[in-house]
């Protein structure tokens, strides 16, 4: 068995999952590169990627079949607001392809609150026999301290792509080690080639004068520079000289434009859309589309939140994303309107969900009804069918 090979801590009960030969043995080349997220977050497309990604995963509304779960799950944090600590966690989870956080709990074993931590203070372990997976932490509070294996019960443990069969995830950032490289040796050669370009603002040639002394030529340099900077003018210069400003050359301007990731890439990792960074994106898809395909890749995640939150808390759980993806709301309108429309609901049907999702007060007025107009309505009708009657009438008459 491969897990015979790993080395076992002397003050723990299992095999550390973050050991260098557990990353070898599933690494085939065994190495071990990482973009750091510090790294990253300098980048203004991942930092916005991720910013935009962890808010929208914490806008998801989480609901839960027990008011004690749903409570934990709404306030988890004695430190912050239920917002910060899930857009804090996401956030983690997507930089690193896992987070945690510890549950604090009462002697009864009920959630008092959930306490974040960092992927360094989590050291994930399986037990020896494989029934699961503990955990020693390194809490930064002095009263805490260095705690050993940790059951998974009591910890929150969300991850994204996993090499070791869920048991940890691996960051979405180790599929840029080769864009770092590139964009460090980019900016290498970029500043290489701008040492050791001309500094010189242009070239004064003087034509069939033969070979001219130092002196006269730098003579002529300055009378040709003061008229630059003292004349708003045009420069003159004689029949026989010839002046060619310098100018950058394309490849430099071409480096200077590649010392960034590229929008494409880092979508591509995270599968979102590349419109969603300022990008050109697809000009064929609409923004319904395109819409579609970001509630797809954020549905992806959510999923993994969820699947935690359920084996850990015991509930069932369920998320809507539409928060997230229509803030206003208006799609949902204009969809439940359209269902009205073709009467698979009715219009009393239609309001009804409006108000509970919120889109509509829930003291909305109903609508004013208008006795003296449907008299009067009745009262033209009834003149009409009299004239009609009274036509036939005369005819039969007659």
């Amino acid at each position: 068995m491969p897990l015979l090979k790993l080395n076992k801590s002397s003050h723990s009960q299992g095999f550390t999952l973050n050991d260098p030969y557990w990353i070898n043995f599933f690494n085939s080349d065994g190495s071990q590169k990482y973009v750091s997220a510090d790294t990253a977050l300098k980048n203004s497309d991942i930092f916005s990627l991720i910013m935009q990604l962890s808010g929208d995963l914490a806008m998801v509304r989480y609901t839960a079949d027990s008011d004690r779960s749903q409570s934990i799950i709404s306030n988890p944090s004695v430190t912050t607001n239920g917002y910060s600590f899930w857009q804090g966690m996401f956030a983690q989870l997507l930089l690193d392809g896992n987070c945690y956080a510890y549950r604090h709990k009462n002697a009864n074993g009920v959630d008092l609150s959930w306490e974040y931590l960092r992927p360094s203070q989590v050291q994930p372990m399986l037990l020896q026999d494989g029934s699961g997976l503990i955990y020693n932490i390194n809490f930064d509070e002095p009263e805490l301290g260095y705690m050993e294996n940790v059951p998974s019960s009591d910890v929150i443990h969300i991850r994204l792509l996993s090499k070791n069969g869920g048991k940890t995830g691996i960051s979405p950032l180790s599929a840029l080690v080769n864009e770092q490289q590139i964009k460090d040796a980019s900016n290498a050669l970029t500043l290489k080639a701008l040492k050791q370009s001309v500094t010189a603002s242009a070239v004064l040639s003087i034509q069939h004068g033969g070979l001219l002394d130092a002196k006269t030529r730098i003579a002529r340099s300055k009378e040709i520079s003061k008229q630059i900077h003292e004349s708003d003018g045009p420069v003159v210069i004689d029949a026989l000289e010839e002046y060619k400003p310098l100018e950058m050359k394309g490849n430099i301007a071409g480096l200077l434009n590649q010392v960034d990731w590229t929008r494409e890439q880092i979508a591509k990792v995270y599968g979102v859309p590349d419109s969603y960074l300022n990008g050109a994106g697809d000009q064929q898809s609409s923004i319904t589309q395109i819409g579609g395909q970001y509630a797809k890749s954020l549905n992806r995640y959510v999923q993994a939140i969820v699947s935690e939150l359920n084996t850990k808390l015991h509930a069932n759980i369920s998320a809507d994303i539409r928060f997230a993806i229509d803030a206003m709301g208006d799609q949902y309108a204009n969809t439940i309107s359209s269902l009205a429309k073709d009467g698979t609901i009715a219009g009393n049907q239609a309001r009804f969900i409006l108000q509970n999702s919120g889109y509509l007060p829930n003291d909305l007025p109903d609508p004013e009804n208008k006795p003296q107009q449907a008299i009067q309505l009745i009262q033209q009708k009834g003149g009409e069918n009299n004239g009609n009657n009274s036509s036939e009438g005369d005819g039969n008459t007659k």
